[in-house]
């Protein structure tokens, strides 16, 4: 039987230092290179990944933006995508603005894809997170709300103080039309509220990769709530040692941190293909 492999990148094949250790990613290139499936899905874009997956060998699609995008890294072709319709953007412009919280808009714009935020509104956590992505081509700072909100929007980033964000979080968590996360930065103290298309999750955007490569079989890795799709789709699910108490409720066992190759060295060890 065919399995997919897919782990999740931050916190679980990521160290604390934001990188793949250097024994895990030739653990898993050399299994890769003897027939292993083997993906990520993250919640970063595939730009972002790509710096800090340097190395790692992905011969498969990957799922971005938490399952908005399924994506070919060496082409860039987008294989599969969800976006808002126009309605859903501007019930999330409307209640945004009235809540005065301005935030980061994932859009295509004119067909190029683009990350939109208002200056003026920047607060540590933004910066922070701007500050991570130097020469990222994708920002495009705007100064009128108008601005904000152009383009194909698939997502948006609510970054700030836990009080602040819950409302947004309780307007758009139980809705149908959407998928609302709310949780803490890792190993930071703010907030990030993200609100996405209701199709977008790791779980479905997994499920379309699984019949794309003909797979029988998924197994996954991961280490925080918006993991939880995934492992219950899953054949099997391990969640690494340093993982939220909610989502090792879900695995199927528990595995090595991601400072110590957890990922990697239960693929040497049980990976079959």
């Amino acid at each position: 039987m065919k399995t997919l492999y897919v782990t999740d990148l931050d916190g679980t094949l990521l160290n604390t230092k934001d990188c793949i250790n250097p024994r895990s990613i030739a653990m898993i290139n050399s299994l890769v290179d003897q027939g292993m499936t083997f993906t990520y899905a993250t919640a970063r874009s595939l730009v972002s990944a790509s710096v800090v997956a340097k190395g790692l060998s992905t011969k498969i699609p990957v799922i971005v933006y938490n399952g908005c995008r399924i994506i070919q890294p060496d082409s860039g072709e987008v294989l599969f995508s969800v976006d808002f319709e126009k309605e859903e953007q501007e019930e999330v412009k409307s209640f945004l603005t009235k809540q005065g919280i301005s935030p980061l808009v994932y859009a295509f714009i004119n067909g190029i894809e683009r990350v939109s935020w208002n200056p003026q509104y920047e607060n540590e956590g933004i910066r922070r997170y701007l500050q991570s992505r130097k020469n990222d081509k994708r920002f495009r700072p705007v100064n009128m709300e108008e601005q904000l909100y152009e383009g194909n929007i698939f997502y948006y980033t609510c970054i700030g103080e836990k009080e602040k964000l819950l409302p947004v979080y309780e307007k758009f968590k139980d809705n149908p039309t959407y998928r609302c996360t709310l949780a803490q930065e890792l190993y930071r103290e703010e907030y990030w509220c993200e609100i996405m298309p209701a199709k977008a999750t790791k779980a479905n955007a997994i499920q379309i990769l699984k019949t794309m490569w003909n797979c029988d079989r998924v197994v996954a890795f991961g280490d925080a709530i918006n993991d939880i799709p995934m492992f219950q789709i899953a054949d099997a699910a391990y969640a690494v040692e340093n993982a939220v108490e909610e989502l090792k409720r879900y695995a199927t066992g528990i595995i090595a941190d991601n400072d110590h190759d957890g990922v990697a060295d239960w693929l040497a060890n049980h990976a079959k293909w």
